[in-house]
């Protein structure tokens, strides 16, 4: 165990070092680093795999894949409400919650966290600057992502409890392996639904972000590809158009239509509420 948490602290060391020269977005570059810290080599290996640039130049056209950047946007989702998750799991431990009463804490404060910093305050350019229309447009991709990690932590980190000692104790190594563990399968679980968030435009995944270029004119500082379209479409949009809000859908008929999608985000993590229950220590 002190082993496995050794190599994660390298490997964070890593990824917090290197990813300072990748031409991300601040708070993806964050995200990555917290997923790093939640489950050490798999993290750096997604952050390599996934958002690395290989040769200087070509990040834009790195990120463009689809799997890619369903890949940002699940890393999002997982990095920023783990945060308000392991909060809550702590609390928990402090207060002598368990089951249910742990389960819903863990949820609002992973959501919380999750809604209001780490989609909304920290991706609020991207709604013209204003946090209150970046609240409006993050919550269903949030509410959604979030329902679909909930499904598979919450019966890993129960299952893993059953075996583990200690895996509530967060003054114990087990307690961390164990929400490793949750949070690892949580993001598995989480990315088939952040594809479909993706695909339609309602969240965002890998950028590109670039100091402009001497001389080059622009009155900015950056210019963003914004994830989700095609390497066509962004290799053509302008600074402004990168920070339009997300519209649902972009004006298009979805397929299945975000109500469906809205309810099965709610059916799934039920069943695998009600797994965890079956699954918790005894």
């Amino acid at each position: 165990m002190l082993l496995r948490f050794l190599l994660a602290a390298l490997w964070l060391l890593f990824v917090a070092i290197d990813i300072r020269t990748t031409p991300e977005s601040v708070v993806m570059k964050w995200g990555f680093v917290l997923l790093t810290a939640y489950t050490g080599v798999v993290g750096a290996f997604l952050y390599v795999l996934g958002c690395r640039e290989p040769l200087p130049g070509l990040h834009e056209r790195y990120v463009a894949a689809r799997w890619r950047q369903a890949l940002g946007s699940a890393m999002h989702c997982v990095a920023g409400d783990g945060v308000g998750i392991l909060a809550g799991a702590m609390l928990s431990s402090l207060l002598h919650l368990a089951g249910v009463s742990e389960m819903i804490l863990e949820y609002i404060l992973g959501f919380a966290f999750g809604w209001t910093i780490f989609q909304a305050l920290f991706m609020r350019d991207m709604a013209g600057g204003s946090y209150s229309r970046a609240l409006v447009s993050t919550f269903v991709p949030e509410l959604v992502s979030m329902n679909f990690l909930m499904a598979g932590m919450l019966p890993t980190m129960m299952a893993l409890r059953r075996y583990v000692p200690f895996g509530d104790d967060p003054l114990t190594p087990n307690f961390w392996f164990v929400m490793s563990m949750a949070l690892l399968v949580g993001f598995v679980v989480a990315y088939p639904i952040n594809w479909w968030l993706v695909a339609n435009h309602l969240k965002h995944g890998m950028m590109t972000v670039r100091p402009a270029s001497a001389g080059a004119g622009h009155d900015h500082a950056a210019q963003a590809a914004v994830s989700g379209m095609s390497h066509e479409g962004m290799s053509g949009m302008s600074h402004e158009d990168s920070h339009t809000p997300m519209a649902v859908g972009a004006g298009q008929a979805l397929f299945p239509p975000v109500p469906v999608m809205t309810l099965l985000s709610f059916l799934v993590p039920a069943a695998g509420t009600a797994l965890a229950i079956l699954l918790r220590p005894l």
